[in-house]
């Protein structure tokens, strides 16, 4: 008889108390018994019991001979001294040519560091009990699995008993019971559960520090459009579906294991979520190759029910070093990774990009900490000058905002406008940014009482005119801050206001109607309504950049491309014509502040003349208010 090691035992085994059923026997209160089939009482003769209560030794040796439960006696030397017939049964070996044998290697209670401890504790006297699970292979070639258990003999008699119990039916219940619990009913494969105690068995540090390679990857698929077919065609089909796509992932781990020392584990994690688990892994070339396999195998037609059908997947891809990884960690950038997938069309695989997640991270952290920080004050305004065409003078300033981050240092607004119209707090930010800019744009007013007034451009979000009562804002910012209407410029962007309707065009006309200038910001970008344009109470358009670009040429050899000449001009001479003056963004070179004069554009703005400064440095242009076109950007 050999034993074969389960793994360590808990050791709450080792120290448990035995549960023993015993037999109710029922005895009669005279020495007689009946015969069932005669009824004839037949008297039982028995040997009177030692006059001073010690029972017969006779009596230990015909109950220990005979008993269903196989026995040995183990002296402290672990020899077996004796074994009754039931434990020969059990382990395959004559009673009688067991003694002397060592007991441990009889039921393989060596190869368990716990339990070989533990068993010769008992045997020392320094312990009461040991009871283990073990699992022993006959000679006839079955495994069978048994309770072992040992105890020390009477008091003053040396040595231990061993009982052994069979167990393997309930360790074959229990078994079945466990993959019940650890798989998925419709696919068979091993379930969330199994999964995630495979996957943090593989993190372990003993695991990986064993492996080959030190690292582990993940390919997280989920099928695309499958909640159309549980719609349209029923759940049945959908559980039919799930089955074979489950053997044809099954069978994509197994060729990818070919060779290999073990094979992905493929595992349904709920839905259309399904996982292939590569422990051990050779490098993002593997993990790839296996998305590639699986993705070509599901895009074979599948025919189920009568029904051909044809199917897609999206796969995340992750792969790292096992060190420093968490099961929590790993799935949140497989996650992650397929949403990238999703996003980037469908039926593709994508792998992890640590960039990509900081730039998300990074977006996910501004936007829980945006409107705390209007409260904290952690937003600044800087502005840039606009500057007139045909006498270079400073005519006005855009506000731009500015947050300084405590953690990541000064954001410009493209890293953060988006996501204050997603979660609306755009309106609070944008009604600082009016009172800020307004209040300021006065206090150069009376700071310079002797030049004209400059007028400050601020922009506007579209939502600001839906989620909140811009007049009003406007009107009460102008009344506190003293400043006049027409020294106050709302830009919004083209696509904000061009098929504007209802609330947007009836707040722009109030505007328009108290004095505040309006300026479409960045026009030419989107699809342009011209003859709408005209019904707009607009007062500026201000050309986006990218036209300007085609003027930039410093070489006198150089020649800006005749055809966004033509369209610049044909744009400018529109405005005019609609009685609109034109801005041009993104001025850098004298050449180009020189094109655009000459085909008549009114304001520039751009680094020739100053990059987005901070007031001190706008009240210092103010007294000498001239730009001379050079690409340094200074006055």
């Amino acid at each position: 008889m050999s034993g074969t090691s389960e793994g360590p035992t808990p050791a709450a085994d080792l120290d448990r108390s035995a549960v023993t059923d015993s037999d109710n026997i029922c005895r009669k209160s005279y020495d007689e018994t009946t015969d069932p089939k005669t009824d004839e009482t037949t008297e039982i003769t028995t040997t009177p019991a030692p006059t001073d209560g010690t029972p017969d030794p006779k009596t230990y040796e015909l109950v220990f001979t005979s008993a269903a439960l196989p026995m040995a006696v183990v002296g402290r030397d672990g020899l077996v001294g004796t074994a009754n017939a039931a434990f020969g049964s059990l382990i395959g070996a004559d009673p009688a040519g067991l003694t002397g044998r060592i007991a441990a290697d009889l039921l393989d209670l060596a190869s368990d560091a716990r339990i070989w401890h533990a068993y010769r504790e008992v045997l020392r006297g320094r312990q009461a009990r040991l009871r283990c699970a073990r699992r022993l292979k006959h000679p006839d070639g079955h495994s069978l699995w048994v309770q072992v258990t040992v105890s020390p003999l009477a008091k003053d008699t040396p040595g231990v008993l061993l009982s052994v119990s069979d167990i393997s039916a309930r360790r074959e219940l229990q078994a079945r019971l466990r993959h019940l619990q650890m798989h998925d009913p419709v696919t068979r494969l091993p379930n969330r559960t199994l999964f995630f105690e495979r996957l943090s068995a593989a993190l372990e540090t003993e695991a990986y520090e064993q492996s080959g390679t030190g690292r582990i990857g993940l390919c997280y698929l989920d099928l695309d459009g499958f909640k159309a077919v549980n719609d349209t065609l029923g759940h049945r089909v959908g559980d039919r579906l799930l089955a074979a796509v489950a053997e044809r992932l099954t069978r994509i781990a197994d060729d990818a294991g070919f060779a290999r020392t073990g094979v992905p584990l493929v595992a349904r994690l709920g839905g259309d979520e399904f996982a292939l688990l590569v422990e051990d892994s050779t490098g993002t070339e593997q993990l790839a190759d296996l998305a590639e396999s699986a993705l070509a195998a599901l895009q074979a037609p599948f025919d189920l029910a009568g029904q051909r059908l044809s199917l897609s997947a999206s796969i995340g891809v992750v792969e790292r070093h096992a060190a420093g990884t968490t099961a929590t960690g790993l799935m949140q950038a497989a996650d992650t990774t397929l949403y990238w997938a999703k996003a980037d069309g469908k039926s593709r695989w994508t792998l992890f990009d640590p960039e990509r997640n900081a730039h998300l991270v990074t977006r996910q952290a501004l936007s829980s900490t945006l409107r705390p920080a209007i409260e904290r004050g952690e937003f600044v305004l800087e502005y840039q000058p606009l500057v007139g065409m045909e006498d270079g003078r400073l005519s006005g300033v855009e506000a731009l905002v500015r947050w300084n981050h405590p953690q990541f240092g000064t954001l410009t607004p493209n890293r953060f406008i988006g996501l204050a119209e997603e979660d609306g707090s755009i309106v609070p930010l944008g009604r600082w940014a009016l009172t800020t800019a307004c209040r300021q744009a006065r206090r150069w007013q009376l700071d310079h009482p002797g030049e004209p007034p400059i007028f400050v451009s601020v922009n506007v979000a579209v939502r600001q005119v839906w989620d909140s009562d811009l007049v009003a804002d406007v009107a009460e910012t102008l009344a506190e801050t003293g400043l006049a209407p027409h020294l106050l410029q709302l830009e919004l962007t083209e696509s904000a206001v061009m098929g504007s309707a209802g609330r947007p065009l009836q707040a722009l006309q109030a505007l328009s109607d108290m004095g505040v200038r309006i300026a479409i910001d960045d026009f030419g970008t989107g699809y342009s309504n011209l003859a709408y344009l005209s019904r707009l109470p607009v007062s500026v358009l201000k050309l986006d950049g990218s036209f300007v670009r085609g003027f930039q040429y410093d070489d006198p050899g150089d020649r800006p491309n005749p055809a966004d000449e033509v369209v610049v001009e044909a744009m400018i001479q529109l405005a005019h014509r609609l009685g609109l003056t034109v801005t041009a963004e993104c001025v850098e070179t004298s050449a180009q502040a020189s094109r655009l004069r000459h085909i008549g554009c009114d304001t520039g703005q751009g680094w020739l003349y100053s990059r987005p400064v901070a007031p001190d440095r706008i009240s210092e242009l103010l007294d000498g208010r001239t730009y001379a076109e050079t690409p340094a950007g200074k006055p």
